[in-house]
Order: structure tokens, then sequence, then C-alpha cells
């Protein structure tokens, strides 16, 4: 064998070797059970009931294709479990959504709003990007669209997207959708599988938290 044909092997030996260790990363991250550990775990909204949070984006097509199966599941969640939804902006453009999905909460106006504006951009196409569209989006819903625009920009939102940011670096969150259970366990499809897959993983540790309350 020649020098040439030396470190043809060689490369051929890495090349092989690179695919293996990227193959078993990937069958890592779809662990058996579905999730993986926080450390440390996160603080909760409540010490005497189970927390499940759901990271996500208004824009986001897989956000909105697990919508009903999420919705179906806090239908029959068990009265000990807390669902929330956080709307951290992890991409810039994203926070336009964000700030329309805070601004909502903080007027009392989520039921109102939240669906239609899901179904608005991935159902019907519309282009609900700038303030000014979403606000005028909430009008046609009969929510005061110069409050809600005005609310989109107040400090009281900005407070929430900085929080949300805080709690999602921590969570270690890069993509959605992704659930935090009791702010111990992180889950999303990537690693659950499927969304009922993650409906499983989200019952068999909310069970498991409840008996350490």
């Amino acid at each position: 064998m020649n020098k040439r044909e030396f470190l043809k092997g060689s490369v051929q030996v890495a090349a092989t070797a690179s695919l293996s260790l990227a193959a078993s990363r990937s069958v890592l991250a779809q662990t058996p059970k579905g999730y993986e550990l926080i450390s440390p775990p996160l603080n909760t909204r409540s010490s005497d009931k189970v927390e499940v949070l759901e990271y996500f984006w208004f824009g986001c097509p897989h956000c909105f294709a697990f919508e009903p199966s999420i919705n179906s599941w806090i239908e029959r969640k068990p009265d000990f479990v807390e669902f929330v939804r956080e709307a951290p902006p992890l991409n810039p453009a994203w926070e336009p959504h964000s700030r329309a999905f805070y601004a909502a909460e903080l007027m009392g106006v989520t039921e109102r709003f939240f669906e239609p504006m899901f179904n608005g951009i991935h159902a019907e196409g519309r282009s609900l990007r700038s303030p000014d569209r979403i606000a005028k989006f909430a009008g046609e819903l009969d929510i005061d669209a110069d409050k809600f625009r005005k609310t989109m920009d107040s400090f009281a939102v900005n407070t929430r997207m900085n929080q949300a940011m805080q709690m999602a670096r921590a969570s270690r969150v890069t993509g959605v959708p992704t659930i935090i259970i009791n702010g111990k366990y992180r889950t999303g499809g990537s690693l659950a599988g499927s969304h009922d897959g993650i409906l499983r993983v989200i019952d068999e540790l909310v069970e498991q938290e409840h008996k350490l309350i």
C-alpha cells in the first residue's frame, strides 16, 4: 500500500466513524424515555400542583399541528395539573407574535385571541407579522385595537418577554413546541417521536410528580 492509498483509506475510516458518531447521537436524542432532565430544576408557579409548560410560537407550523393534541389533553388533564404557555422570542422575527400573546394575556382576552391568531396565520394564510396588522386583526375579534397595539409596546409586555426568555434559556429550549414538566423534564417531538409520544411522556411524568407533592 502506497502513501496515497493509505491516506485515502484513513479518510474513509474517519468519515465512517463520523457517520457512526452522528448516528449514535441521533439515537441518544430520541431516548426511549422520550424526555431529558433539566438540571438544576426550575422554579414553578405553584408548589401544590404539577406544572406543564408549553413553549410555542404563533408562526410555527409544528406548534399549530400540535394544537389539537395538546388541547385534547388539556380537556382531560387531572385537577392537580396547572397548564401554562409561554411565547419567548427565540428568534427576533418572533417578537411581534410574542408581544401579541402577552398583550392578550394582560388584557384578559387570550381565549378570544389565541385560536383565531393561530388559524389566521396557518389556516387562512394571513400575513400577521407586523404589530399594526396584528392589532388590526385583534380589532376584528372585538378587541380594542388601539389598546391592544399600545399594550404590545408596554413595559409590562417587555417584562413578560424578558422573563420568558430567561426561562427558555434556563430550560435549554432551542425550538418549539417544547414541553416542560414541573420544571424538571423537557420533551418534544424530537425526543418523544410524535404528538402521541409527547402526551404519553406528559401523562407518565405528571403522575410521577404528583406522588411527590
